[in-house]
């Protein structure tokens, strides 16, 4: 599933890959921006922004976010995709290298004095180097009453997070994510362990947060039904949104996470 970790991948290996070169075909297959074309313009680099990826190519920057099943795939030209052509979104090609994104939840070319109409919302990007973690801490503080599973989702107050770590720091911190924030003890530590995870994750193809590269790479995600691996209670799974439109699935440990 992409995170903050995911994104960061993507946009380091993009960056390897494009930065510096040349443009020689642009094809976007976003209708609202199918009519651009930027070809023969240079792309100066690429980044993450919590999970959001940034392009720069020329006075632009190509926008995208990779929602639930959106990913970036490098080619060298003329070689077979991976994936379907008619779930490519936008497609990139250099004299050396293809770029095609596929199933992009979001794509969008905006002018880059509009960057941050697009991302300046986001709080501290766990894997930026504007990371704060004070500031985070003071973001996630700020509504006390709002559950916590809720307030690590959200990107205004740290970006980067998402499904996945969510249910796997309450459960390494011992908060039910119902809790509400005000009531979750140390949450400066909750905030210390969010980094140190996806700090550690964010080279690795494989996510882990137990520390396993095997099967056992997470404590409770997508879990439910199975026992606990610490106590062998029996992983609950729930759902947890702002909105009916926006429940996620959520899963804790009800004796370690009480």
């Amino acid at each position: 599933m992409p995170e903050g970790d995911t994104v960061y991948r993507s946009a380091k290996n993009l960056n390897a890959a494009l930065a510096g070169q040349v443009l020689t075909r642009c094809d976007i297959r976003v209708p609202a921006f199918a009519t651009v074309d930027l070809t023969g313009e240079t792309i100066e680099g690429v980044a993450s922004r919590g999970k959001h990826l940034l392009m720069h190519v020329g006075e632009y920057t190509l926008h995208s976010h990779l929602k639930m099943e959106g990913s970036w795939h490098l080619y060298r030209p003329g070689s077979s995709w991976f994936r379907p052509a008619f779930l490519a979104r936008a497609i990139l090609e250099t004299a050396d290298i293809q770029a095609v994104g596929f199933s992009l939840g979001l794509f969008e070319v905006i002018g880059r004095d509009a960057e941050d109409d697009a991302v300046g919302y986001l709080g501290p990007d766990l894997l930026g180097p504007d990371w704060d973690a004070a500031q985070a801490l003071a973001n996630l503080l700020s509504n006390p009453d709002r559950e916590v599973g809720l307030a690590l989702l959200d990107q205004r107050n740290l970006a980067g997070l998402g499904n996945v770590y969510r249910a796997e720091l309450c459960f390494l911190r011992g908060v039910p994510p119902t809790r509400p924030v005000g009531e979750v003890a140390d949450p400066e530590k909750l905030i210390e362990l969010a980094w140190r995870l996806i700090d550690a994750n964010k080279d690795r193809s494989e996510r882990t947060t137990t520390g396993q590269l095997n099967r056992e790479r997470t404590w409770v995600y997508g879990r439910g039904g199975k026992p606990c691996r610490r106590c062998g209670t029996t992983i609950l799974r729930g759902e947890l949104g702002d909105t009916a439109l926006e429940l996620r699935n959520t899963f804790w440990c009800p004796n370690c996470q009480r």
